[in-house]
């Protein structure tokens, strides 16, 4: 059975090493044909200079003409022929009557015989060089003539063999190839060196699986809907999804990408966070419209290279904890006025037992009024049934700890009267908030009192808590909407977040936040207030009868 293996595609870096070496090849090879044929030119044309000088050095030489005129021309002149032929390094040098018979040949053999090629030019007179394939095979030769009194008297002809222009390139481009392999060589290191660093970076990887990878890359980052968000070693943005624009606010400014995070405009505490050298885990941040868990973790590899930083939003989640932290706040409010509700009980029949039936009817009438009257002053005050279900729930929990929450009577809101966008959960994170930190402050102090006051202008809704603690300094006025931020001793959840949602919830809703000093005659403590701008509401209305001042 044969078993066919496929062979994984050659990686990106082996790709471009091969290419590489490919190029470097050409472009070595054909520097080397273009140097070997330039090389040859270049030979040829000093070989026709040469051949050129000798011959005429030779036809002018006087004792060649003397020569001439003897009876025996060949005698004096083949000597001095092949001395001047091995000291100029021609191959041969050849004299000639005016005929073409040779009187000089270094085969002498050739002596006597008619010279092989050309000579009608120089008969008349004129010097000329040609290629010529004669007795010693392909050459390059000048024909030149001997001239006494201006008359022709015999023909000069040296020459060198194509063969040993031949043998002179041939060394030259062996030194050419030896360099030209030099080159490739060193270009070859040089490439592997440069594609195995390529290779480390993109883990042997191809280019088709960095194509999928920089794909599945994108769909993952518009896919997710937690924020992520990508930091230099300057703490400037790397890279960032759609999910971290939206969670940060930041999806409008086009130029996110580069920018440090100081100038994207983030709370000062998230801001904080994102620009910590240590890791960072689920750390709650609010921003102006979301309450943030924020994890970070620094990438490094021998020296800090940027952070990572992963963004949920539980805007929802704190809200419903909020819902819910009223919740078992009316419920242990519940148990306690059950258990008061008991012991009342018993006191009843334990009247009726004694005998005392009219005392009995006295002590629960009582009883019924005074929880009648609690009811009726706050439905009285505040019919909206959300804010009327949190006060009596508050008021009750107030009780328990020892401070008196009563509902101030400039208050009024009426059913219905409430903007539209202001939902029932923003409504008990804001005064819920704000009693919760309220009656915090109040209690074990003399007299503690948290004073409520709601009502609706023309302009907008406005809830004011007034409560006798000590206070807040005018220098932390802003600090204590921070996150984070309390006085008071950490519990099992946390502190210092509520009025930074009461914060959050206002800036969703457009409207205003402030705390001051109250009044020696409301206890010295702190007043918070909050305005709602109603949707309705005409610029410039005046406020309703019985508001109060911020």
């Amino acid at each position: 059975m044969r078993v066919t293996v496929l062979s994984r595609p050659r990686s990106l870096a082996g790709q471009l090493l091969a290419v590489q070496a490919v190029l470097i090849a050409v472009v070595v090879a054909g520097y080397a044909l273009f140097t070997y044929v330039s090389d040859r030119r270049q030979a040829e044309d000093a070989a026709v200079r040469q051949v050129t000088a000798v011959a005429r050095s030779i036809a002018d030489a006087p004792s060649v003409r003397a020569a001439i005129r003897t009876p025996d021309p060949t005698a004096a002149l083949e000597p001095y022929a092949l001395r001047v032929g091995r000291d100029t390094d021609v191959d041969f040098v050849t004299i000639m009557n005016p005929d073409g018979i040779r009187w000089t040949h270094p085969d002498q053999k050739q002596i006597g015989k008619r010279f092989l090629g050309r000579i009608g030019p120089a008969q008349h007179g004129r010097t000329f060089t040609e290629t010529y394939t004669g007795t010693l095979g392909p050459s390059v030769r000048a024909v030149t003539p001997v001239q006494d009194d201006g008359r022709v008297i015999g023909l000069v002809s040296a020459g060198i063999t194509v063969e040993a222009i031949t043998a002179r390139v041939q060394d030259q481009v062996t030194a050419l190839l030896v360099v030209a392999g030099g080159a490739l060589v060193l270009g070859a290191v040089g490439t592997y060196v440069v594609n195995a660093r390529l290779r480390r970076h993109t883990h042997g990887m191809n280019a088709a699986e960095l194509s999928r990878m920089h794909d599945y890359h994108q769909a993952a980052l518009h896919a997710v809907r937690e924020g992520l968000l990508m930091l230099d070693g300057q703490y400037r943005v790397a890279l960032i999804n759609d999910g971290g624009r939206e969670l940060l606010g930041v999806g409008g400014q086009l130029e996110v990408v580069g920018r440090s995070v100081a100038d994207l405009g983030l709370p000062a505490p998230l801001t904080g966070a994102l620009l910590a050298s240590e890791p960072r885990v689920d750390e709650v941040h609010p921003t102006a419209s979301r309450i943030l868990v924020v994890n970070t973790s620094p990438v490094s590899g021998g020296e800090r290279r940027g952070t990572v930083v992963t963004l949920r939003d539980v805007t929802e989640l704190q809200s419903v904890m909020g819902e819910l932290d009223s919740e078992r706040g009316f419920t242990q409010a519940l148990r306690s006025q059950a258990h008061e509700a008991a012991n009342r009980l018993h006191t009843v029949v334990s009247l009726i037992e004694l005998g005392r039936a009219e005392e009995a009817v006295a002590f629960a009438t009582a009883e019924l009024e005074l929880a009648q009257a609690l009811t009726d002053q706050v439905v009285a005050a505040v019919s909206e049934p959300v804010l009327a279900a949190l006060l009596l729930g508050k008021t009750a929990q107030a009780n328990e700890r020892g401070v008196e929450l009563v509902v101030s009577p400039d208050s009024r809101l009426d059913d219905g009267l409430l903007p539209d966008g202001v939902s029932a959960r923003d409504l008990v994170t804001v005064l819920g908030n704000l009693i919760d930190n309220a009656v915090d402050a109040a209690q074990g102090t003399v007299g503690a009192r948290v004073t409520v006051t709601a009502y609706t202008t023309a302009a907008a809704l406005v809830l004011r808590v007034t409560d006798t603690g000590p206070g807040v300094d005018p220098a932390h006025a802003d600090l204590v909407f921070q996150r984070g931020y309390t006085t008071k001793p950490a519990g099992p959840g946390g502190r210092g977040l509520g009025l930074a949602l009461v914060r959050q919830a206002v800036t969703r809703h457009q409207g205003t936040l402030t705390v001051a000093e109250s009044g020696a005659d409301d206890g010295g403590g702190a007043v918070f207030e909050v305005r709602l701008p109603l949707r309705t509401a005409t610029a410039g209305a005046a406020p309703a009868a019985g508001g109060g001042t911020a």
